[in-house]
C-alpha cells in the first residue's frame, strides 16, 4: 500500500484522543503488521495494583486497527480473543505487535502479542477483521 495511506494511518492514531489518554505511540506500520508502544503507569492499575486488562487489550486492538486497514480496505473487528501470560512490571514500555496470517476479500486473521521490551510475553491475541469492501478514505492535505 502507498506510503501516503500508511502515514496517514499513523497520524490518525497519533490523533485518537482514547490511545492518547493511554500514552500509546505508533512505533511501525507496514502492509499487514502495526507495532504501538506504551508505558506501563499508575493510571493504567486494576484495583490489586497490576496493569488493567482493558489497557492491554487496548493496546492489541490499536496495533490490530492499523495492521488490518494497512491494505487500504476499511476493515472492522469482528472478534478478538486475548490470553493473559504475565503481569508487566511497573514502568516498564510495552509492545504490541500484529501480524496478518491470512487475508480473503471479505476477511483477515491477525497474531498478535504485547510484551515488555525486553522480551517478556505479557499476553497473546487472535484477532478477526471484516473488510468491507470500502476504501479507506485519506484526508486532504
Amino acid at each position: 500500500m502507498s506510503e501516503n495511506l500508511l502515514d496517514e494511518l499513523k497520524a490518525r492514531s497519533l490523533n485518537e484522543p482514547y490511545g492518547s489518554l493511554l500514552g500509546m505511540e505508533v512505533v511501525a506500520v507496514a502492509n499487514g503488521s502495526a507495532l504501538v508502544s506504551m508505558k506501563v503507569r499508575p493510571e493504567l492499575e486494576n484495583i490489586f495494583g497490576a496493569t488493567h486488562g482493558g489497557a492491554l487489550f487496548s493496546l492489541i486492538d490499536e496495533a490490530f486497527q492499523l495492521a488490518c486497514n494497512s491494505h487500504g480496505i476499511l476493515s472492522v473487528a469482528l472478534n478478538v480473543s486475548i490470553t493473559y501470560v504475565a503481569a508487566p512490571a511497573q514502568g516498564c514500555t510495552l509492545e504490541a505487535e500484529a501480524k496478518e496470517v491470512h487475508r480473503t476479500n471479505r476477511t483477515a486473521s491477525y497474531q498478535c502479542k504485547v510484551s515488555e521490551q525486553n522480551g517478556k510475553l505479557i499476553a497473546t491475541a487472535q484477532a478477526l477483521a471484516y473488510r468491507t469492501g470500502k476504501d479507506v478514505e485519506l484526508k486532504p492535505h
